[in-house]
């Protein structure tokens, strides 16, 4: 990977839906060894995809919580357990397993305070092998990206 693949991947992941001419012009190449370069990096898994940034309150889904959530026991069964039931919730949208206090953490979004509250009590809280839940409610997300 070189400074004309970075730069390509920079600009991808700010803008998904730039037009390839565009993107050559950007980077200083012409558009057929821009995209040539572009199918190289979705083959070799260095993007692994587009998407549509979505507005989570358009779509009910204005609450954003981090969830912090330590386990029991960290045997592989629990762990194993403990994942594919956490990626399978409504609500999560992504699961991270980190060090720290917490041995994951989750990004939740629901439509309020109660619906979080349910899905904290009934749902997270009843996922095999979880000890301890922490929930911390986002006032504001940022971007670096833009």
């Amino acid at each position: 990977m070189d400074d004309v693949d970075r730069s390509i991947l920079s600009i991808l992941e700010r803008n998904g839906r730039i037009s390839n001419a565009e993107l050559a012009t950007q980077v200083g190449l012409s558009p057929s060894p821009c995209l040539r370069r572009v199918n190289r990096l979705e083959e070799s898994g260095a993007i692994r995809g587009y998407h549509a940034e979505i507005d989570p309150a358009a779509i009910g889904r204005g609450l954003r919580v981090f969830a912090g959530v330590r386990l029991m026991r960290h045997n592989r069964g629990d762990v194993a357990a403990f994942e594919r039931a956490a990626v399978q919730l409504p609500g999560v949208i992504q699961v991270h397993h980190v060090t720290g206090n917490y041995d994951y953490l989750l990004q939740v979004e629901v439509a309020d305070l109660p619906a979080y509250e349910d899905f904290h009590a009934n749902r997270l809280a009843e996922l095999p092998g979880v000890a301890t839940v922490s929930s911390y409610v986002a006032m504001k997300t940022l971007s670096g990206l833009q």
